[in-house]
C-alpha cells in the first residue's frame, strides 16, 4: 500500500503560504476587511495569484496552471483556513476552477488563476450532491431568469449557474444578476443572493457535460473545504497550547493541570484525525486511490465535526476572555459553525458513508446484520 508523506516541496509551499498570509491576513487585517467593503484585498488576491501563483496548483499546464495535484491546493487551503483569508476562497479556488478544469478549459480560466478577477458557483446542492431537481433558473436563448440564494461569495466578478433550458440543465457563465448581500454569522466569508431577470449568460456546457463539471467542483470544493478547516482547527490547538502555557492559577501555569492537559491532548487527536481525513480526500481524487465520494464525505464527516469541537473547546479554555469580541477565537468559531452548514453537515455525511459502506458490502457478497 503506497504511504502519504508531504513532500520537502509542500512543506516550502506551506512554510512560503504561513509567511504570505502572516504579513498580509493579520488579525487586524481580517477585522478590518470583514467590516469593509468588498470584504477582501483584491490587491493580496492578485498577488495570490500573479506572484505566487497559488491559486491554480492543481490545473494542468496545458490549461495554463502549475501542474501540481490537489494535495498541494489542499496544503495551501489549510493555511488560507489558519489565518481566515477573506476572499472568494471557496468559491473561485474550490468550486469554480475545478468546474472548469472538468470541462478542459475555459477563457474565464487564466483570469481566475492570475487573481485578477473572481468567481463563485450559483449551483444549489443538496448536502454537497449535485441534484438537477434544485435547479429553478430557466435559460432561454441565452438568457438566464430565476433566483439562487446563498451563494458564497456572491459578489465576485462572474457567476457559474446552473439553468435549465429547453435541452435540460446547462452550466453557464454570467457576468450581471442583482447581487443582494446577506446578513451571516461569518463576515469573513460573504454570501448573496443573485437574481437574474433576462440576463445574458454563455454557455459552457450542457446535460452530462454540465453535470459532470458540478459534480467534479462540489468533490473538490468539499475537499478543499476539509483541508481548510483542519487549517482553523490547528490554529486554535496553537493558541489553546500557548495560553495554557502562560496562564497562571495558584502559582502555576493552567497546563500544569491535569484536566487541561487531558483537554488539550483530546484536541490534538480530534485536529490529527481530521487532518489524515483531508489529506486523504485530496489524495483520493489526485490520484484515484479510493472512492472518491466516500472519501470526501468521511472528510466532511470528520473534519466539519472536528473544527467545531476544538473551536468550542478553545472558548472554554481561555475562560472569561474566549468570551469576548477582542479576542481571535469567537471568528474561528463563527467560521467553524458556518463551514459545518456548507456542502452537508456531518450527520449527513455520516449516513452516506453508511450507505456506500452498506452498498459496497452488499455488492461484495459480504453478509449485513440489518438487526
Amino acid at each position: 500500500m503506497a504511504e502519504f508523506v508531504f513532500t520537502p516541496e509542500q512543506e516550502d509551499l506551506r512554510r512560503g503560504v504561513r509567511q504570505f498570509c502572516a504579513e498580509f491576513a493579520d488579525e487586524a487585517t481580517v477585522r478590518r476587511l470583514m467590516d469593509g467593503e468588498p470584504g477582501h484585498d483584491p490587491a493580496v488576491w492578485a498577488r495570490l495569484g500573479g506572484e505566487l501563483g497559488v491559486l491554480g496548483l492543481a490545473v494542468p499546464e496545458a490549461l495554463g496552471g502549475a501542474g501540481g495535484g490537489l494535495v498541494d491546493q489542499a496544503v495551501v487551503a489549510e493555511e488560507f483556513g489558519a489565518a481566515l483569508l477573506p476572499g472568494p476562497v471557496f468559491g473561485t479556488v474550490g468550486l469554480v476552477v475545478p468546474a472548469l478544469v472538468e470541462l478542459g478549459g475555459d477563457e474565464l480560466l487564466a483570469d481566475l488563476l492570475e487573481g485578477s478577477r473572481m468567481a463563485a458557483f450559483a449551483v444549489p446542492d443538496r448536502s454537497g450532491r449535485y441534484d438537477p431537481e434544485l435547479v429553478t433558473v430557466s435559460a432561454s436563448d441565452g438568457a438566464l431568469s430565476g433566483e439562487v440564494r446563498q451563494v458564497v461569495d456572491g459578489a465576485a466578478d462572474v457567476l457559474l449557474v446552473a439553468a435549465r433550458g429547453a435541452d435540460g440543465v446547462g452550466l453557464y457563465a454570467v457576468e450581471g444578476g442583482e447581487r443582494t448581500p446577506l446578513s451571516t454569522l461569518d463576515r469573513t466569508r460573504r454570501q448573496a443572493t443573485v437574481r437574474f431577470d433576462a440576463t445574458p449568460g454563455r454557455l459552457l456546457a450542457a446535460g452530462a457535460d454540465a453535470e459532470r463539471a458540478i459534480t467534479a467542483a462540489l468533490r473538490v470544493g468539499a475537499a478543499l473545504l476539509a483541508a481548510e478547516q483542519v487549517g482553523g482547527a490547528q490554529r486554535l490547538l496553537d493558541t489553546t497550547v500557548a495560553y495554557a502555557g502562560t496562564r497562571l492559577q495558584f502559582g502555576r501555569p493552567i497546563g500544569s493541570f491535569q484536566a487541561v492537559k487531558h483537554r488539550c491532548a483530546d484536541m490534538l487527536v480530534l485536529v490529527e484525525h481530521a487532518r489524515s481525513a483531508a489529506y486523504h480526500a485530496a489524495w483520493t481524487l489526485q490520484d484515484g486511490t479510493d472512492d472518491p465520494d466516500l472519501a470526501v464525505s468521511v472528510a466532511q464527516a470528520t473534519c466539519s465535526e472536528a473544527y467545531q469541537r476544538v473551536a468550542f473547546d478553545t472558548v472554554q479554555m481561555h475562560g472569561g476572555i474566549g468570551f469576548t469580541w477582542e479576542h481571535p477565537t469567537h471568528l474561528y468559531v463563527k467560521r467553524a459553525v458556518t463551514d459545518a452548514a456548507l456542502l452537508g453537515s456531518a450527520a449527513v455525511h455520516r449516513e452516506r458513508i453508511a450507505a456506500l459502506v452498506l452498498d459496497a458490502a452488499v455488492d461484495s457478497g459480504v453478509p449485513v446484520a440489518t438487526g
